[in-house]
Protein backbone atom coordinates (compact mmCIF):
# COMPACT_ATOMS: atom_id res chain seq x y z
CA UNK A 1 0.00 0.00 0.00
CA UNK A 2 1.45 3.54 -0.93
CA UNK A 3 1.25 5.84 2.18
CA UNK A 4 -0.33 8.54 -0.06
CA UNK A 5 -2.09 10.31 2.17
CA UNK A 6 -1.98 14.42 2.15
CA UNK A 7 1.24 15.86 3.52
CA UNK A 8 0.89 17.20 7.34
CA UNK A 9 2.23 20.20 8.91
CA UNK A 10 6.15 19.15 10.19
CA UNK A 11 5.82 19.09 14.11
CA UNK A 12 6.43 22.09 15.89
CA UNK A 13 8.42 19.96 18.17
CA UNK A 14 9.27 16.23 18.87
CA UNK A 15 6.99 13.85 18.86
CA UNK A 16 6.06 12.17 22.17
CA UNK A 17 7.37 8.61 21.77
CA UNK A 18 10.27 8.27 23.78
CA UNK A 19 9.22 5.95 26.96
CA UNK A 20 11.34 5.27 29.81
CA UNK A 21 14.14 3.58 28.48
CA UNK A 22 13.59 0.59 31.23
CA UNK A 23 10.41 0.05 29.42
CA UNK A 24 11.95 -0.59 25.66
CA UNK A 25 14.80 -2.93 25.97
CA UNK A 26 14.91 -6.71 25.68
CA UNK A 27 16.60 -9.53 28.11
CA UNK A 28 17.76 -11.54 25.27
CA UNK A 29 18.47 -15.42 26.31
CA UNK A 30 20.43 -17.71 23.83
CA UNK A 31 21.06 -21.42 25.07
CA UNK A 32 22.70 -24.46 23.09
CA UNK A 33 21.73 -22.97 19.63
CA UNK A 34 22.91 -25.22 17.19
CA UNK A 35 22.27 -24.14 12.91
CA UNK A 36 23.30 -26.37 10.47
CA UNK A 37 23.16 -26.36 6.91
CA UNK A 38 22.60 -29.75 3.96
CA UNK A 39 25.44 -28.73 1.58
CA UNK A 40 26.18 -31.34 -1.27
CA UNK A 41 24.89 -33.81 0.75
CA UNK A 42 27.03 -33.26 3.97
CA UNK A 43 26.13 -31.13 6.85
CA UNK A 44 27.67 -28.06 7.49
CA UNK A 45 27.24 -26.79 11.24
CA UNK A 46 27.77 -22.66 11.64
CA UNK A 47 26.55 -22.30 14.99
CA UNK A 48 27.51 -24.94 17.47
CA UNK A 49 26.35 -24.57 21.33
CA UNK A 50 26.44 -20.36 21.33
CA UNK A 51 25.34 -19.44 24.78
CA UNK A 52 24.78 -15.85 24.57
CA UNK A 53 22.92 -13.12 27.22
CA UNK A 54 22.11 -9.57 26.76
CA UNK A 55 20.26 -7.54 29.55
CA UNK A 56 17.91 -5.12 29.02
CA UNK A 57 19.77 -2.01 27.11
CA UNK A 58 23.06 -3.85 26.55
CA UNK A 59 25.08 -2.06 24.04
CA UNK A 60 27.42 -4.98 22.33
CA UNK A 61 29.57 -5.41 18.97
CA UNK A 62 30.27 -8.76 17.40
CA UNK A 63 33.29 -9.23 15.71
CA UNK A 64 35.36 -12.35 14.06
CA UNK A 65 36.80 -14.02 10.81
CA UNK A 66 34.50 -14.56 7.74
CA UNK A 67 32.47 -17.37 7.54
CA UNK A 68 32.48 -17.84 11.60
CA UNK A 69 28.75 -17.65 12.03
CA UNK A 70 28.38 -13.64 12.95
CA UNK A 71 25.70 -12.89 10.36
CA UNK A 72 23.55 -16.23 10.38
CA UNK A 73 23.41 -15.63 14.60
CA UNK A 74 22.12 -11.97 13.86
CA UNK A 75 19.66 -13.55 11.23
CA UNK A 76 18.37 -15.94 14.07
CA UNK A 77 18.19 -13.85 16.61
CA UNK A 78 15.66 -11.59 14.19
CA UNK A 79 13.74 -14.52 13.59
CA UNK A 80 14.47 -14.20 9.43
CA UNK A 81 16.33 -17.40 9.97
CA UNK A 82 15.16 -20.55 12.59
CA UNK A 83 17.44 -22.75 14.40
CA UNK A 84 18.25 -26.00 13.87
CA UNK A 85 18.07 -26.20 17.88
CA UNK A 86 18.44 -24.39 21.30
CA UNK A 87 16.46 -21.83 22.68
CA UNK A 88 16.02 -18.23 22.34
CA UNK A 89 13.90 -15.96 24.60
CA UNK A 90 12.97 -12.22 24.94
CA UNK A 91 12.33 -11.25 28.47
CA UNK A 92 11.58 -14.90 29.23
CA UNK A 93 9.09 -15.83 26.23
CA UNK A 94 10.24 -18.49 24.62
CA UNK A 95 9.79 -17.75 20.48
CA UNK A 96 11.60 -20.62 18.75
CA UNK A 97 8.71 -22.42 19.44
CA UNK A 98 6.02 -19.46 17.53
CA UNK A 99 4.55 -20.42 13.98
CA UNK A 100 5.21 -18.53 11.22
CA UNK A 101 2.20 -15.23 11.70
CA UNK A 102 2.73 -15.00 15.17
CA UNK A 103 6.40 -14.87 14.76
CA UNK A 104 6.06 -11.70 11.72
CA UNK A 105 4.13 -10.20 13.95
CA UNK A 106 6.64 -10.42 16.96
CA UNK A 107 9.46 -9.26 14.40
CA UNK A 108 7.44 -6.33 13.63
CA UNK A 109 6.67 -5.47 16.65
CA UNK A 110 10.03 -6.69 18.84
CA UNK A 111 13.06 -6.34 16.61
CA UNK A 112 14.43 -3.51 14.48
CA UNK A 113 16.91 -4.45 11.83
CA UNK A 114 19.40 -2.70 10.11
CA UNK A 115 21.87 -4.37 7.10
CA UNK A 116 24.73 -3.71 4.99
CA UNK A 117 22.87 -2.84 2.45
CA UNK A 118 19.88 -1.01 3.54
CA UNK A 119 17.38 -2.31 1.38
CA UNK A 120 15.27 1.02 1.14
CA UNK A 121 12.68 0.69 -1.22
CA UNK A 122 13.55 3.11 -4.23
CA UNK A 123 9.47 4.07 -5.38
CA UNK A 124 9.19 5.91 -2.14
CA UNK A 125 10.70 8.58 -0.25
CA UNK A 126 12.34 8.47 2.75
CA UNK A 127 9.46 9.66 5.01
CA UNK A 128 7.16 6.61 3.17
CA UNK A 129 9.85 4.08 3.76
CA UNK A 130 10.10 4.58 7.44
CA UNK A 131 6.08 5.00 7.54
CA UNK A 132 6.37 1.42 6.19
CA UNK A 133 6.53 -0.85 9.96
CA UNK A 134 4.18 1.06 11.02
CA UNK A 135 1.61 1.05 8.37
CA UNK A 136 1.96 -2.75 8.63
CA UNK A 137 1.51 -2.86 12.53
CA UNK A 138 -1.55 -1.00 11.58
CA UNK A 139 -1.02 2.42 12.91
CA UNK A 140 -3.23 5.00 11.34
CA UNK A 141 -1.63 6.69 8.73
CA UNK A 142 -1.51 10.23 10.67
CA UNK A 143 0.21 8.83 13.60
CA UNK A 144 2.52 6.83 11.31
CA UNK A 145 3.59 9.84 9.84
CA UNK A 146 4.60 11.55 12.86
CA UNK A 147 6.71 8.97 13.87
CA UNK A 148 8.37 8.71 10.95
CA UNK A 149 9.03 12.38 10.84
CA UNK A 150 10.15 12.04 14.47
CA UNK A 151 12.77 9.77 13.53
CA UNK A 152 14.02 10.78 10.64
CA UNK A 153 14.15 14.67 11.89
CA UNK A 154 16.43 12.09 15.20
CA UNK A 155 18.79 10.83 12.12
CA UNK A 156 19.35 14.75 10.52
CA UNK A 157 17.47 14.27 8.14
CA UNK A 158 14.03 16.55 8.51
CA UNK A 159 14.96 18.30 5.30
CA UNK A 160 15.25 14.84 2.81
CA UNK A 161 11.62 13.61 3.85
CA UNK A 162 10.37 13.70 0.37
CA UNK A 163 13.51 12.40 -1.60
CA UNK A 164 13.81 8.74 -2.59
CA UNK A 165 16.66 6.38 -2.14
CA UNK A 166 18.35 7.41 -5.38
CA UNK A 167 18.42 11.34 -4.38
CA UNK A 168 20.04 10.26 -1.17
CA UNK A 169 24.06 10.00 -0.68
CA UNK A 170 24.95 6.22 0.85
CA UNK A 171 25.09 7.84 4.51
CA UNK A 172 21.84 9.43 4.11
CA UNK A 173 20.31 6.10 2.75
CA UNK A 174 22.06 4.26 6.07
CA UNK A 175 20.31 6.96 8.17
CA UNK A 176 16.72 6.40 6.83
CA UNK A 177 17.24 2.48 7.37
CA UNK A 178 18.39 3.05 11.01
CA UNK A 179 15.44 5.53 11.38
CA UNK A 180 12.94 2.35 9.64
CA UNK A 181 14.57 0.22 12.36
CA UNK A 182 13.52 2.43 14.98
CA UNK A 183 10.34 3.48 14.10
CA UNK A 184 8.53 1.22 16.28
CA UNK A 185 10.67 1.72 19.25
CA UNK A 186 11.89 -1.62 18.54
CA UNK A 187 12.90 -3.81 21.74
CA UNK A 188 16.28 -5.94 20.27
CA UNK A 189 17.72 -3.84 17.64
CA UNK A 190 20.31 -5.68 15.43
CA UNK A 191 22.82 -4.50 12.95
CA UNK A 192 25.09 -5.96 10.27
CA UNK A 193 27.94 -4.48 9.23
CA UNK A 194 26.02 -1.66 8.86
CA UNK A 195 28.70 0.52 7.93
CA UNK A 196 30.75 -1.60 5.57
CA UNK A 197 29.78 0.10 2.78
CA UNK A 198 30.80 3.82 3.91
CA UNK A 199 33.41 5.88 4.37
CA UNK A 200 35.50 5.99 7.77
CA UNK A 201 33.72 9.39 8.83
CA UNK A 202 30.76 8.49 7.78
CA UNK A 203 31.01 5.49 9.03
CA UNK A 204 31.48 6.78 12.98
CA UNK A 205 28.84 9.41 12.73
CA UNK A 206 26.93 6.08 11.98
CA UNK A 207 27.94 4.19 14.88
CA UNK A 208 27.45 7.35 17.08
CA UNK A 209 23.96 7.56 16.32
CA UNK A 210 23.91 3.83 17.34
CA UNK A 211 25.08 4.69 20.48
CA UNK A 212 22.98 8.10 20.84
CA UNK A 213 19.88 6.43 20.01
CA UNK A 214 19.95 3.57 22.53
CA UNK A 215 20.86 6.03 25.53
CA UNK A 216 17.96 8.21 24.58
CA UNK A 217 15.29 4.90 23.64
CA UNK A 218 16.73 1.93 25.45
CA UNK A 219 16.46 -0.90 22.70
CA UNK A 220 18.72 -3.30 23.62
CA UNK A 221 20.95 -3.53 20.27
CA UNK A 222 23.93 -6.08 18.81
CA UNK A 223 25.96 -4.77 15.95
CA UNK A 224 28.20 -7.20 13.90
CA UNK A 225 31.66 -5.47 12.60
CA UNK A 226 34.82 -5.90 11.32
CA UNK A 227 35.96 -2.82 12.69
CA UNK A 228 37.65 -3.10 15.74
CA UNK A 229 37.71 1.37 16.23
CA UNK A 230 33.93 1.15 15.75
CA UNK A 231 33.56 -1.94 17.64
CA UNK A 232 35.63 -0.52 20.54
CA UNK A 233 32.89 1.99 21.00
CA UNK A 234 30.67 -0.17 22.24
CA UNK A 235 30.29 -0.82 25.98
CA UNK A 236 30.63 -4.82 25.88
CA UNK A 237 32.60 -6.91 23.00
CA UNK A 238 32.12 -10.20 21.91
CA UNK A 239 34.74 -12.15 19.66
CA UNK A 240 33.20 -15.10 17.46
CA UNK A 241 35.91 -17.83 16.98
CA UNK A 242 34.77 -20.96 15.12
CA UNK A 243 31.38 -22.30 14.98
CA UNK A 244 30.10 -19.61 16.76
CA UNK A 245 31.38 -19.84 19.93
CA UNK A 246 31.34 -16.29 21.83
CA UNK A 247 34.04 -14.65 23.94
CA UNK A 248 33.71 -11.80 25.90
CA UNK A 249 36.32 -9.51 24.72
CA UNK A 250 37.69 -7.21 28.67
CA UNK A 251 36.89 -3.62 28.41
CA UNK A 252 41.04 -3.05 29.23
CA UNK A 253 42.03 -5.14 26.04
CA UNK A 254 41.72 -4.84 22.34
CA UNK A 255 39.49 -5.89 19.83
CA UNK A 256 40.83 -8.47 17.83
CA UNK A 257 41.16 -7.59 14.04
CA UNK A 258 39.94 -9.74 11.68
CA UNK A 259 39.84 -10.30 7.36
CA UNK A 260 36.52 -8.11 6.53
CA UNK A 261 33.70 -10.28 4.76
CA UNK A 262 33.70 -10.39 0.89
CA UNK A 263 30.28 -8.75 -0.50
CA UNK A 264 27.42 -11.64 -0.71
CA UNK A 265 27.75 -14.99 1.69
CA UNK A 266 31.07 -16.30 2.22
CA UNK A 267 29.07 -19.58 3.42
CA UNK A 268 26.56 -21.51 2.76
CA UNK A 269 23.31 -20.04 4.24
CA UNK A 270 25.29 -16.13 4.45
CA UNK A 271 27.14 -17.36 7.37
CA UNK A 272 29.56 -14.31 8.12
Amino acid sequence: MHPSEPPTPEPTGSVSTVRPASHIGARVVVRDLVKAYEHGGNQLTVLRGVHLTLEAGDMAAVVGASGVGKSTLLQILGTLDLPTSGSIQFDGEEITGMGPARLSEFRNRKIGFVFQFHHLLPEFTALENVMMPALIQRIAPAPARARARDILGRVGLARRLTHRPSKLSGGEQQRVALARAMVLEPALLLADEPTGNLDRHTGEAIHELFLELNRERGSTLLVVTHNPELAAMMPRRLHMVDAGQLIDVPADESVPRTAADPVGPDAVGGAA
